[in-house]
This record gives structure tokens, sequence and C-alpha cells, in this order.
């Protein structure tokens, strides 16, 4: 199309100029009939592109250009219908927003996009009644501002979106979400809200059911362990079949009692998100204290215990629930390591928070295993559990009181070649202990 509008305007240009000469042959003024000839079609051209310039700040949507000829008809007629190829494909794109916007705004689930620096820019009606947003006032605005809720701030900014979080609505007590953030574009966000009242109220009648049911079992249990524990205490005149049936049974009653006390501490755990006691704890003597314990449990096994902790590092938490949660990492390594094997405990601190790492050289775990192990009850193998009078809850206490403290469990393991677990602390979670006085 550019060499045939260069060929025509080169063959205008070579008539004009033809033109002109034989008028300047007759008149004898070649050169004032030339600079007439062209000053004549530049004031036309000029004329044109005014035409042009007019055309294409006042024209109405649809409106066809003014009439033109030659090559500045061409000229009109190409950009008019590059202009209706645009609207085209203009009208077929907001077709498709509006069909994605008329869908979205049919969900169920909220949903909120954000720009890159967390400020509200489109949500659809069920992110309104999830979260008591209010169109068109609050657009713009951030929604940190608008969601406060001390949880989902800290999600929000620590940009660590793999898990979703569980929350209250801030409109209602009663109503529970569950918020999924995807970065997407020039980093900006897609927030999807879900209303999980009905899931979370059945999760809590679970909760509540098995508390119930250990705390009802706990006082029938504790009558029948100690009258067996007073028949032991008086077993000379038992008969020695009977002595071997009620020994097995204070056995299983201990069991049991173990059983229930992870349940109940469980329960307890699960009652709140943080915890009450919230003081800084010296990990050194901690870790130590756990040491002198694991090495009680070893006995005649022989197991090598090191503890590496970083002179200093402290944690804000609870003392008890961080005892019980890296006592069950340290006392799963010594039950599951062969006997005179290596149990490292490490402790540090970088730019990321803090750490704690339980290395053993034990019998390892496959990997399909791992990603269930913090679930209740799971075992990987129920007669090695047995052997080691287990119950399956304890590396979901750890899982819960870590969660408590801000923090993520991470498990690695090589069948032969051992196992480590690695306790990852948030660095909000590290304390500078009080000067003493």
């Amino acid at each position: 199309m550019n060499r045939n509008w260069l060929r025509a305007l080169v063959r205008h240009l070579a008539l004009l100029v033809a033109a002109c000469l034989l008028v300047g042959l007759a008149t004898q003024h070649i050169g004032w009939s030339l600079a007439a000839g062209l000053g004549l079609y530049l004031a036309w051209t000029l004329n044109q592109l005014l035409r042009l310039h007019r055309w294409l700040q006042g024209h109405a949507p649809g409106e066809p250009p003014p009439e033109a000829r030659g090559l500045w008809g061409d000229v009109f007629d190409s950009i008019y219908l590059i202009q209706r190829r645009d609207q085209r494909a203009r009208e077929r794109l907001q077709a498709v927003i509006d069909r994605v916007q008329e869908s979205t705004a049919a969900l169920r689930d909220g949903v909120i996009m954000l720009d890159s620096d967390g400020n509200l820019q489109w949500w659809n009606h069920a992110a309104e009644a999830l979260l008591g947003l209010k169109s068109p006032l609050d657009g713009g605005q951030p929604i940190t501002n608008l969601v406060r809720n001390p949880r989902f701030f800290e999600y929000f900014h620590g940009g660590n979106y793999t898990d979703p979080l569980e929350m209250p609505s801030p409109i209602h007590d009663r109503l529970r979400m569950q918020v999924m953030v995807t970065r997407y574009g020039n980093n900006e966000h897609l927030v999807i809200v879900r209303d999980v009242t009905r899931l979370y109220q059945l999760e809590q009648m679970r909760k509540d059911f098995v508390a119930n049911v250990s705390h009802e079992l706990r006082t029938p249990l504790t009558v029948i362990t100690g009258y067996l524990e007073t028949l032991l205490d008086n077993s000379e005149g038992i008969n020695p079949r009977w002595l071997r049936a009620l020994q097995q049974m204070q056995t299983q009653g201990s069991r049991m009692q173990t059983l229930l006390n992870d349940l109940l501490l469980l329960a307890k755990l699960e009652a709140t998100d943080y915890p009450s006691d919230n003081q800084p704890v010296a990990l050194g003597p901690l870790l130590k204290a756990i040491r002198n314990d694991a090495l009680a449990l070893s006995g005649a096994r022989a197991h090598s215990i090191i503890v590496e902790a970083e002179p200093g590092l402290h944690l804000k938490g609870s003392e008890p629930e961080l005892r019980s949660a890296f006592s069950n990492l340290v006392f799963n390594a010594v039950k599951y390591t062969p006997d005179n094997g290596r149990i490292v405990i490490r402790a540090w601190q970088d730019d990321h928070g803090a750490h704690l790492s339980v290395n053993d050289s034990g019998l390892g775990i496959d990997a399909q295993h791992i990603p269930r192990l913090t679930e209740r009850f799971y075992r990987v193998d129920s007669s090695r559990n047995a052997d080691t009078g287990g119950t399956g809850l304890g590396l979901a206490i750890v899982k819960h009181v870590l969660l408590r403290h801000r923090a993520q469990l991470a498990i690695t393991s090589v069948p032969g070649h051992g196992s480590t677990f690695t306790c990852h602390f948030a660095a909000v979670q590290i304390a500078t202990p009080a000067p003493a006085s």
C-alpha cells in the first residue's frame, strides 16, 4: 500500500510539473508557472490536512470521513477502516471483560483485585458481604486498612501465600473465612475469600467431641489404673497367671493415659491462636534440660546426643509448649535411632529468623510419608509405633505449637541415612532478654 501511494504521489507531481511547464512555455514564464503550480498543490494539500485534523478531533463514533479524491481519498478511507477495525476489537474485548465481571460477580466466593501496593481496584458482591466493603467509597483504599485483623496484616505483608489463611469475618464473628492470595501481572494481587463457616463448625464439633470424650474417659481410667496399682503393690498372694494379666493391663492403661493427655493438650492448643504466657525463653538451658531427659530415655542404648545452641538465643513464647514440641522431636529421634546412634540438636539465628533442628542417624522415612507425618494418628509403621509406645499425636502437637509461635516444621529424610526435623521461627519471634538487675 505504501508503494502504491508513493507511485501515485510521484505520478501526480510529474503531471503537475508537466502541466506547469506547458503553461510556462505558452506564457514564456516557466519559473513563475512552476512556482504557482506547486503553491496551489501545497495549498490543496494543507487544506486536506486541515480537513483530516478537524475530522479526527471532532468526529462522532461511526461518522465517515469527509469526501476526498485521489490520494487523500485513499488516506481518509484507510484511516477510517483502521478505526473501524480497532473499534470492533475494543467491542469484542469489552464484551469479554463484561462477561468475566458478570460471571465473577455471580460467584459465591469473594473476588478482590488489588494493585501492586495492595490498594482495592475491583471486587464482587460476595466480597462486600464477607468483608463489608462499600462500593465505590472503598476504591483505591489499602485492603489492610479495611480488614483490620492482625493475622491478615501479617499474612498479606509476609508474602508467603502457599497456605490459605483462616480468620473471622470483620463484619460478623460467627462467620469464618478462608483467604487465598495469588500474585499476577505486574506484582498485582488477586484475593479469593471463601465462606468456610460450615466446615469450621464441623471441625469445632469434632474438636469438642474429642475433648469431651477425653475428659469423660479420664476419670474412669484413673480409677482403673489406681486399683491396678493397688493390686500390684500387694501382689505377694496373687496367682502368677493373674499377675501377668494385671501387669499388661497396667501397661495398656498407661498408654491410654498418655493418649488422653496428648488429646487434651491438642484441644488446649487449638483453643487459642497465641500462647497467653508469651515470655522470652532461653533455648540453651531448655535444650540442655531436654538432652538430659533424652539421655535418661536412651539408657543402655548409649546414644550420643549433642547440643549446639547459639549463645544468648531467646524466643518469644510459652516455655512449656516449646519444651513439649522440642521434647517430642528429640524423644522421637531417640526412639527411632539404633543403639549407639548419633543425635545432633542445633539452634541458631540468621536474617530469616531463628531455627532449631534435630538430626539423627536413624532409620529414615520414605518420601511418600513425609507430607502426612503431622496428621493425627498417622503412623509410618504401626508395628514400630506400638513397640515404642507412641500415640501418633507427637508431631501433630509439634505442628500446633509451632503454628502458635509463628513457625513452620520442615522435614527431610533419606531411608537408611537418618532424618532432620527443622523448626523455622519468624524473625519477630526472636526475643531480647531483659538485662539482669
